[in-house]
C-alpha cells in the first residue's frame, strides 16, 4: 500500500509526489493499493481528534503564536526545557480564567498521561523506554484540520492496518507519543523498527553537501534499479557475505534480525562497482533499449553502424554505468576523426606502410569476421616484426579516433569491411 504523506504543504508538491512515484516505478517499487494521500483523508483526522476530546485524552488550546514563543523565552530564561505548559487543559484553563478568544482557530493537543512511562521493544534496536515526564501535550490538529506528522500516521496505520513500522531511527522519538495515542485510541500498536540513518564519508549524515541526488538522477546517469537496490538494501543489512544479489533474492533473505544498528555510509565507488556486476549480467536486449534512447538524444543515426546489441555485448564488460556505455557505442555509429596530436604521435611514417598493407589485406578478405581479422593482423606483425601495441594502437587511432577500445578484431569486425579499409587508407597515405 502507497501512502502520501502531503501534510506539509511547503515541502509535499506536485513534482514532489511526482519524484516519489517516477522514482518508486523505475526501481520497480510496485504497489497494490494507492497512492493514497492525507490530504484526501481530513474528515477522518477530524473525527478522531472529535473522538479523543470526548473521551478527555485531548483539548482544544487557544494560544497564538506569539504567546508560544514567549512562553519557551520565559522557559529558556528560566534554564527549563522549552515546552507547552498545558495552560488550556480544561481544568487548569478553568483554574485560570481563560476564555476561548474569538478569531482564534483553536489546535487540538493530546492529554499525554501524567505519570508512568512508555516502553517497546523496537526490532533492531530492542526495548526502548521513555519517561511520560519527557513527553508533552503535541498537537493533533492544526488550526487549519490538517494533522500533524505525529497523528495522521498513526490514523492511517490503524485504519490500513499496518503491522510493521519500519522507518529512519530520527523517528526514535516519535514513537513514544505515538504509542500513547493508539493506546488512547483502545487499539493495538504494530512492530516497530528504527534502522540507522545513511552517513556521508565524513560521518554525518547525508545530504545534499555530500552530493545527494534524487532517485531520478540515478536512472539518468545510467544506474540500473536493480544494481540500486542492491546497493541501498546491503546498506545496514547483509545475507552473510553476499554482495550481488537480485531483487527477488532480497525478498526472499530479508529478515530484520540481519539489520544492523549501526549507520552505513555511503559508498559512491561501491554503488559504481555493484552497478557494473549488474550490467554485465543484464540481458543486451534489455540493455540496448535504454540505450539506443540515449544515443537518440544525442542525434545520433543508428543506422549508419552495426545492430545495437552486437556492439553491447561487445563494451559491457568495460562500462560502469549505462551512460558510460552509451558513450563506448557512440564509436560505432558516424564519423570519428582522430585528433591531430593523436596521429603525429601514433600515426608515424614507419608504421604508414604496415598500416596500408593492412587494408589491402583486410579487403581481400572474402568472408568478414573477428577470426579472419586477427590472422590478417598476426601476418602483418610477423611480416614487420612488430609487437602488436605497435600496430594496434595506430589502426584503434585510423578507425575510432582512440587509442583504447575491446579487442581489436571485434571492433574491427563490428564496424564493417568498407569503413575499416576506407578509414586505414584515409590516414596511412
Amino acid at each position: 500500500m502507497l501512502r502520501i504523506e502531503d501534510t506539509d504543504r511547503e515541502r509535499s508538491t506536485d513534482a514532489s509526489v511526482k519524484a516519489i512515484l517516477d522514482g518508486m516505478r523505475w526501481l520497480g517499487l510496485d504497489w497494490d493499493e494507492g497512492p493514497i494521500f492525507q490530504m484526501d483523508r481530513l474528515i477522518r483526522y477530524r473525527e478522531v481528534a472529535d473522538q479523543l476530546i470526548r473521551d478527555g485524552h485531548a483539548y482544544l488550546c487557544f494560544c497564538s503564536k506569539e504567546e508560544l514563543d514567549q512562553m519557551r523565552e520565559q522557559q529558556r530564561a528560566q534554564g527549563l526545557k522549552p515546552r507547552y505548559d498545558r495552560r488550556w487543559r480544561p481544568e487548569r484553563a478553568s483554574a485560570l480564567g481563560l476564555i476561548a478568544p474569538s478569531g482564534i482557530a483553536p489546535v487540538v493537543r493530546f492529554r499525554n498521561p501524567d505519570s508512568g512511562s512508555v516502553t517497546f521493544d523496537d526490532l533492531v534496536k530492542g526495548p526502548i523506554t521513555v519517561s511520560n515526564a519527557e513527553l508533552d501535550d503535541f498537537v493533533l490538529l492544526r488550526g487549519d484540520g490538517v494533522p500533524t506528522y505525529n497523528f495522521g500516521v498513526v490514523v492511517d496505520d490503524l485504519d490500513m492496518a499496518i503491522s510493521h513500522v519500519i522507518r529512519g531511527d530520527d523517528h526514535v522519538n516519535n514513537t513514544p507519543r505515538q504509542i500513547n495515542v493508539m493506546r488512547a485510541m483502545g487499539a493495538d500498536t504494530p512492530q516497530f523498527a528504527h534502522v540507522p540513518m545513511i552517513l556521508g564519508a565524513d560521518g554525518e549524515r547525508l545530504s545534499k553537501r555530500h552530493g545527494a541526488v534524487s532517485v531520478m538522477q540515478y536512472a539518468e546517469d545510467g544506474f540500473l534499479p536493480s544494481a540500486m537496490l542492491n546497493y541501498l538494501a546491503r546498506l545496514g543489512w547483509s545475507h552473510g557475505d553476499v554482495e550481488l544479489f537480485s531483487p527477488d533474492q532480497f525478498v526472499e533473505w530479508f529478515d530484520l534480525d540481519r539489520v544492523s544498528s549501526s549507520p552505513a555510509q555511503f559508498n559512491p565507488e561501491k554503488l559504481r562497482w555493484l552497478n557494473h556486476q549488474h550490467l554485465r549480467q543484464c540481458d543486451d536486449r534489455l540493455l540496448a533499449k535504454d540505450v539506443h534512447k540515449r544515443l537518440l538524444q544525442d542525434s545520433i543515426d543508428l543506422q549508419s553502424g552495426p545492430p545495437l546489441e552486437h556492439v553491447i555485448a561487445l563494451f559491457k564488460e568495460r562500462a560502469e554505468t549505462l551512460h558510460a556505455l552509451s558513450m563506448e557505442c557512440k564509436l560505432f555509429y558516424g564519423e570519428h576523426p582522430p585528433a591531430p596530436d593523436l596521429l603525429a604521435q601514433h600515426v608515424v611514417p614507419e608504421i604508414k606502410p604496415v598500416l596500408s598493407s593492412l587494408a589491402d589485406a583486410l579487403e581481400r578478405i572474402s568472408e568478414w569476421n573477428a577470426a579472419v581479422i586477427g590472422e590478417e593482423v598476426r601476418a602483418r606483425l610477423a611480416s614487420s616484426k612488430i609487437k602488436m601495441p605497435k600496430l594496434a594502437i595506430p589502426v584503434r587511432v585510423c578507425v575510432v579516433g582512440r587509442t583504447q577500445t575491446p579487442d581489436l578484431a571485434a571492433v574491427l569486425n563490428l564496424l564493417g569491411k568498407q569503413v575499416v579499409v576506407a578509414r586505414l587508407r584515409r590516414y596511412s597515405a
